[in-house]
């Protein structure tokens, strides 16, 4: 028997009714949760939780990296800076350092909030379009 969880039916339906530049948000913010939660993982000493964290980091950078649009002039740079945060995301794993975690954290919070931004502007299009309809 399904129990009704209204947190997990609210997920959902903001994951299904979501634009794909929402979606990335999500992904930003969902990454930097995770590598927060592996920060304060280590500094407990849990490594278990730690290595979980960190692997769901590393899963979201990868879906960012494979989705990537390569037509666009910028995804080159951004490939290196993903790359980057996963290969710092590797390095705090194995050397228990939360330096690491930190250099990961400072580029996925560069990405999101830019991503916002870009997000804000053409939420702002959209309706500046619909005034003049």
């Amino acid at each position: 028997m399904a129990i009704n969880n209204p947190y997990a039916t609210y997920q959902n339906n903001s994951v299904n009714t979501s634009t794909p530049g929402e979606l990335t948000l999500m992904l930003y913010n969902g990454c930097l949760k995770f590598i927060h939660q592996a920060k304060k993982a280590l500094e407990t000493g849990d490594i278990e939780e730690k290595n979980k964290a960190t692997q769901k980091a590393q899963a979201i950078v990868s879906e960012l990296m494979v989705t990537l649009d390569t037509s666009v002039a910028v995804s080159e740079q951004m490939m290196t800076l993903y790359d980057f945060v996963n290969n710092r995301l590797l390095e705090a794993n194995i050397k228990n350092e939360s330096k690491f975690y930190d250099e990961a954290a400072d580029i996925m919070t560069e990405f999101r909030d830019t991503w916002k931004q870009v997000i804000q502007i053409n939420r702002q299009k959209q309706y500046a379009n619909m005034d003049e309809i």
